[in-house]
């Protein structure tokens, strides 16, 4: 597997071009990855893709005022330089005082495993059969498929002029399939640093068998339903919980579960959710962009409310130390960001939670979700392939997808099972992002116009 930039020769550059002369303090970060995926559909392998990606970011100091630029090529990395602390200067010249940014001190960071043979071992061949064996099974069922399947190496590099210098590479597995039976649907995905931790031949079956079950979907009528969900519907809600304030910025600003519900019961005692760089789940790696070292920061103990990810800046403005959270995501300011949210599994199958249901509602996945109220944790979207009513103990007929209105909240207050089985998405626009979650079961879900 390619790693996107030389290790031997990158460290050094940027300690060389963090050195210059022109600023306070430098700040340089590569995000890098040379990912390889095959995509198929129509019962062929279309669109295969090797893409390598990087980026540096600088940010230069001037009397606690930064600024920052950015180059996609090493050999601009002076240049990015020069252009950061210019900037800085002209900021620090035009401020009325000394401003309060601040670069990272060396740390150590937490050890991980972030390679995996397997992963490197799923090659492009290895790829290519397992399409061909899940287009045949859909086909096979009457259907068709449509997905891909990925590998790919993540490169991060931090050094600052303070004397930081971490450099990371991890390999990341990704599968992904929609299969269609008439209008029967279901859909699945799952990341890894393992690819083998996918399980993809269980789970490509899992997802033909759903869409077979789901011909002949019927409209679902409004109401409050008991709800089964599955990993990824659950996931897609627990993504929501940093806008409900577990994020430096709304702290700091005073909103927010964190800064005005602390150690306030706001979800049952089975919900335990923290954002866990040392977690198997999800996609881990263990410093931010500002080189801190990230730490497990509980977002949900026992339902409780617990503390909020941070970065230098937000950290400093709470009076704390950053809990590694740091990032920039394309066209958007710097901010602290949750990258590997982890709802910790309980003890049941899916069968099981869905055994103690008489009547209910299983939902596989939701999609064009929206927040509505952040005070509340209230959000719309809309269920997705792969639902079916529940009826004693069993899933039965299948349903269209349908409109919800809910609070996250609410829901979380109501879980009375935990799945044992944890599955993980990846975040738009976050890098190295994921949630991770098994499925869980609540009670009072309202969809469409219900009361």
């Amino acid at each position: 597997m390619r790693t996107p930039v030389d290790p031997d020769r990158l460290v050094p550059a940027l300690e060389r071009a963090a050195s210059a002369a022109g600023a306070d303090a430098v700040e340089i970060a590569l995000l890098g990855k040379a990912g390889e995926y095959t995509r198929f559909a129509g019962g062929r392998v279309h669109q295969p893709q090797d893409i390598t990606e990087t980026q540096y970011t600088v940010r230069a100091l001037v009397d606690g005022h930064a600024a920052r630029a950015a180059t996609g090529v090493l050999g601009g990395l002076d240049a990015a330089v020069a252009r950061a602390a210019e900037l800085a200067r002209a900021l620090a010249k035009s401020a009325g005082g000394p401003g309060t940014a601040t670069i990272a001190a060396p740390a150590g960071v937490p050890e991980l495993e972030l390679w995996h043979d397997d992963t490197a071992a799923f090659d492009a061949g290895a790829r290519a059969a397992l399409a061909a064996a899940t287009m045949a099974r859909a086909e096979a069922a009457g259907g068709h498929a449509a997905g891909m399947f990925g590998r790919a190496v993540t490169q991060l590099a931090v050094v600052n002029s303070a004397g930081v210098a971490h450099h990371t590479r991890a390999t990341e597995a990704i599968g992904s399939l929609t299969a269609t039976v008439e209008e029967g649907t279901s859909h699945w995905i799952d990341l890894h640093r393992s690819a083998a931790a996918l399980d993809a031949e269980r789970s490509v079956a899992r997802t033909v068998r759903e869409a077979v079950a789901g011909r002949g979907r019927g409209p679902l009528p409004d109401g409050r339903y008991t709800v089964v969900l599955g990993p990824q519907a659950a996931g897609e809600l627990l993504g929501f919980l940093e806008a409900f304030g577990f994020s430096g910025e709304l702290a700091a600003a005073g909103v927010g579960l964190v800064a005005n519900r602390r150690g306030e019961r706001v979800a049952s005692t089975l919900v335990n959710v923290a954002d866990d760089a040392t977690s198997p789940y999800g996609l881990p790696i263990g410093f931010d962009l500002e080189g801190t070292p990230k730490s497990v920061v509980p977002l949900l103990t026992d339902g409780l409310v617990g503390a909020a990810v941070t970065d230098l800046a937000s950290a400093r403005v709470l009076g704390s130390a950053s809990t590694g959270h740091a990032h920039v995501a394309r066209e958007e300011p710097p901010s602290p960001v949750a990258a590997n949210i982890v709802l910790s599994p309980g003890p049941y199958t899916e069968e099981e939670l869905i055994a103690g249901v008489e009547r209910g509602l299983y939902v596989q996945r939701f999609w064009y979700t929206r927040l509505v109220d952040r005070v509340a944790g209230t959000i719309t979207g809309v269920s997705r392939d792969g639902c079916f009513l529940i009826e004693n103990g069993r899933l039965a007929a299948p349903v269209a997808g349908a409109r919800f209105t809910h609070s996250v909240l609410d829901l979380l207050a109501t879980v009375d099972g935990v799945g044992r089985t944890v599955r993980s998405q990846p975040v738009m626009n976050v890098w190295n992002g994921a949630v991770s979650a098994p499925a869980l079961r609540g009670h009072g879900f309202r969809f469409g116009a219900a009361a």
